[in-house]
């Protein structure tokens, strides 16, 4: 495609402008708005962004326009270079905020008011903007003003505590590839249109949302950090895997040619995958009968109450390790689709881009660089590429009215400087507020009046309507005793008991949902579910691909009888493709995408990011494709339909390191807690019993020397003035003696006083935090980030605040999870209006369970 335009398809914010004042931790919000159509301006220093001297770069050449995280997350914008020390600068800023409909910034605390470029100065300039801070850990509070680092963010949200080895330091997730921001990022994209949904249908007027990268980031730690609240045994960490009240649940194997993830886990939720694995070891001789036909819905609660004993499910696991040895990663997968297996590869950057899945939903995009980027100038051998089409991640969902848009190459510094400038002068621009909603400051919740039916399960689908429900949108979540969501045998429980009206985590994904009991097996039930149909305006379903289409109420059932209503599908690899009917779970989705592998150390096997990792990353593209899609109805009243592939969607997160492979041929392998651009970082062991709560020996700190002035006040707060002339090149190379200094200097010293100590010093540091240390962590207390609520069952439970802070419109969480069927009633008679007898019908024909 050309270096200039976007392509033809106009994109559902086509009518919108974006100024992007952010850098690599928040471009991410800007691409995502980009690819949905929006006018994304990008506004650089002289010097440009940050993110052009970010590693690796394109053939190997460093350079301003070769960097891949530029590459990566700018596509499609118009670069202005506005130099905002100067008055002329700042006044042209202005002057594009005053017509734009969002900004997205990520300035450092009191940096945009020394601009003149505050909250309220553009409130004031443009009273329809809607503004989003991206930050480490909020706008205020005791920790706003602190240096962060990616690896001290995941420190400080639970993740990397569970996350790695046990016998080595934490991990944090993307190995060398920063997320915490990311995960910000891509939030705030969906909190702003959310906020856009507001301002269209109601208000005309924008409000600053205030997004926390630590908040973001704690939600990879599958509710992790709710244990302490719950009374639950806190979570420790295995690789590839989790420990659980003492037992070290297993979820990666190796096999024949590398690794695989297996979903070896048990309840309703899980039996039959578990039967049907447990009759394939069998065929093959590596178990018996009695250990093939154990009872797989009461495992998990036969080994915590003991009638099981662990040694048992030692063993179990001993017997898979030599049964995935003799098969290969092609053999598991081919398995996996024929037998109905939780399996999938451990996939490299390579297999991902080599992917049949991934070809055959045409998913990449080549993009032209041919302008940029002359042949001669690509590399050599395995690294050499052709600059007129570098292959990138594509859409994040496909869209039936609304495709997204085919992104040109990312602009060169100020490639539009002239051209958005002349465009100042020739006309003023205006915020797109229809011309029939006048500005009134409406504080109700802005999602309002918004109806959806959630039939999604797991994690990834509720995480995201649990954003909907937070906001206003009144959700009805459809389930059934006779087919339990395998969530509700996920821990943490209540106390530890497994009741599946305690799980913290089903609470927490589902909370300020109403919970409808209903049999969808049974044909009688689709009168129900049709009623439910006409009453919403968004219909969720993560059922595996063609099951609504075999009820009878696929999207081309829906769309003739509901042709206003949106409709959104998100499953693992998407609706179409070779693997569109693979089974699984998150961990499933985030080893084949490529995030396992380059978690880890060298010399060991892959750690993995925490389990299911694409589940807490890909809801962040729902939200975004739910709200895109409502934004389209809106404008003409269609509804469309939305196909979301969780894989698809996260490796956008992958984005820099799946280029790598397409630009420099080769594959992004694991590297500890090390980063590419800057030294010493690492995870450092600190005194025994110095984090709250704890009172064993697993305490640590992350450290980041972002620059050589952050390596001179830690050298002189260790007492090692000598080293502190050593440049960052000369850090890389002597990185393990220079850990070992600071290791034995950490754990003469408590956690939490060193903290104090490196960012009074202005140094990155922040210990790694598990459950009872995020529970009193002064920050998350000062952001609300986990609230007590009302249970039907537990009386009161707590579950996760809203991870974004809406100014005016802010979340209402009132409720934890509903208990199985606990509206049951109240939907049928106050939102159907059944009477007694439709309902005595309902009943007698056991559909209501």
């Amino acid at each position: 495609m050309s270096g200039d335009t976007n392509s033809d398809a106009r994109g559902v914010l086509a009518d919108y402008r974006v100024i992007d004042l952010t850098d690599e931790r928040g471009h991410l919000a800007g691409a995502i708005w980009a690819q949905m159509g929006a006018d994304v301006i990008a506004i650089e220093p002289l010097e440009g962004s940050s993110a052009r001297r970010l590693a690796p770069f394109a053939g190997d050449v460093e350079g301003p326009e070769r960097s891949l995280h530029h590459w990566s997350y700018n596509r499609g914008k118009r670069s202005v270079v506005l130099d905002l020390g100067t008055a002329e600068g700042v006044e042209h800023a202005k002057a594009l905020i005053a017509g734009a409909d969002v900004v997205f910034e990520c300035f450092e605390p009191g940096e945009a008011e020394a601009l003149g470029l505050g909250r309220d100065v553009l409130a004031e300039l443009n009273p329809a903007l809607i503004h989003v801070s991206i930050t480490p850990f909020g706008s205020d509070g005791p920790k706003a003003n602190w240096m962060a680092s990616d690896l001290g963010l995941q420190a400080s949200a639970v993740n990397m505590a569970v996350t790695g080895d046990k016998d080595r330091a934490p991990l944090r997730a993307g190995g060398t590839l920063p997320q915490a921001m990311h995960n910000a990022a891509s939030e705030g994209a969906g909190a702003a249109l959310i906020a856009l949904w507001e301002r269209q249908t109601r208000s005309g007027l924008g409000q600053h949302i205030d997004m926390s990268a630590q908040q973001s980031m704690s939600q990879a730690s599958m509710s992790s950090t709710l244990n302490t609240s719950l009374n639950a045994t806190v979570t420790q960490r295995i690789a590839g895997g989790a420990s659980l009240q003492g037992i070290d649940i297993q979820l990666m194997w190796a096999c024949a040619d590398g690794h695989a993830s297996v979903t070896f886990l048990f309840g309703p939720g899980f039996r039959a995958f578990t039967q049907n694995l447990m009759d394939w070891v069998h065929e093959e001789g590596f178990c018996d009968e009695a250990t093939r036909d154990k009872n797989w819905t009461e495992y998990a609660m036969m080994l915590l109450d003991g009638r099981e004993p662990v040694s048992e499910y030692e063993r179990l696991k001993q017997l898979l390790t030599g049964f995935f040895a003799t098969k290969t990663k092609a053999e598991l997968l081919d398995a996996a689709m024929s037998r109905r297996l939780l399996i999938t590869p451990v996939s490299t950057t390579g297999e991902v881009v080599d992917s049949e899945q991934l070809a055959v939903r045409e998913y990449w995009e080549d993009v032209d660089h041919s302008d940029v980027v002359p042949q001669d100038e690509t590399g050599a051998g395995a690294g050499s590429f052709d600059p007129a089409a570098v292959r990138y991640p594509g859409a994040f969902a496909k869209f039936t009215e609304t495709p997204l848009v085919n992104l040109r190459r990312a602009p060169t510094l100020g490639e539009h400087t002239g051209e958005v400038l002349a465009e100042l002068d020739a006309s003023e621009r205006l915020p797109a507020v229809p011309a029939s909603i006048a500005p009134v400051a409406h504080t109700s919740p802005p999602l309002e009046g918004v109806k959806v039916l959630d039939f999604m399960w797991a994690m990834a689908g509720p995480a995201a309507s649990r954003v909907l429900a937070d906001y206003g949108a009144e959700v009805i979540r459809v389930e059934s005793a006779n087919k339990l969501d395998a969530v509700r045998s996920i821990q943490p429980f209540h106390d530890d008991v497994g009741d599946p009206d305690g799980s913290g985590l089903f609470s927490n994904l589902n909370a300020g949902k109403r919970g409808l009991a209903l049999d969808m097996s049974k044909p009688e039930a689709l009168d129900v579910i049709w009623d439910l149909i006409d009453w919403a305006d968004v219909i969720l379903e993560s059922f595996s691909p063609k099951a609504m289409t075999g009820w009878g109420m696929g999207w081309s059932q829906v769309l003739e009888r509901r042709p206003d209503v949106v409709m959104a599908s998100s499953c693992l690899m998407g609706q179409t493709g070779p693997l569109a009917l693979l089974a699984g779970f998150g961990t499933m989705a985030a080893a084949i995408s490529g995030f396992f592998y380059p978690v880890g150390w060298p010399d060991r096997a892959p750690a993995g990011p925490f389990t299911a990792y694409t589940d807490y990353t890909s809801p962040r593209w729902l939200v975004a494709a739910v709200m895109g899609a409502l934004e389209h109805k809106r404008q003409t009243g269609r509804g469309q339909y939305v196909d979301l592939s969780q894989s698809e969607a996260a490796l956008h997160l992958m984005a820099p390191a799946l280029l790598e492979r397409t630009t420099n041929g080769r594959i992004w392998e694991a590297a500890g807690n090390r980063d590419l651009v800057f030294a010493p970082q690492g995870a450092y062991q600190t005194a025994a019993g110095s984090s709250a709560g704890d009172d064993h020996d697993d305490n640590w700190i992350a450290i980041s020397c972002l620059d050589d002035g952050q390596w001179v006040a830690l050298a002189g707060a260790m007492g090692r003035d000598d080293l502190a002339p050593l440049s960052a090149a000369e850090r890389h190379v002597r990185h393990d003696e220079l850990d070992g200094v600071i290791s034995a200097w950490t754990r003469e010293h408590d956690g939490n006083e060193l903290m104090a100590e490196l960012q009074a010093a202005g140094v990155a540091a922040h210990i790694v935090q598990n459950s009872p240390e995020f529970t009193v962590d002064p920050q998350l207390l000062h952001r609300n980030a986990l609230v007590e609520v009302p249970h039907g069952k537990q009386g009161t439970t707590t579950v996760e605040n809203t991870r974004f802070v809406m100014s005016r419109t802010p979340a209402q969480v009132d409720r934890g999870g509903p208990t199985l069927g606990e509206h049951t009633f109240e939907v049928l008679t106050e939102t159907l209006a059944y009477d007694g007898d439709r309902i005595a019908e309902l009943a007698v024909a056991e559909l209501l369970e």
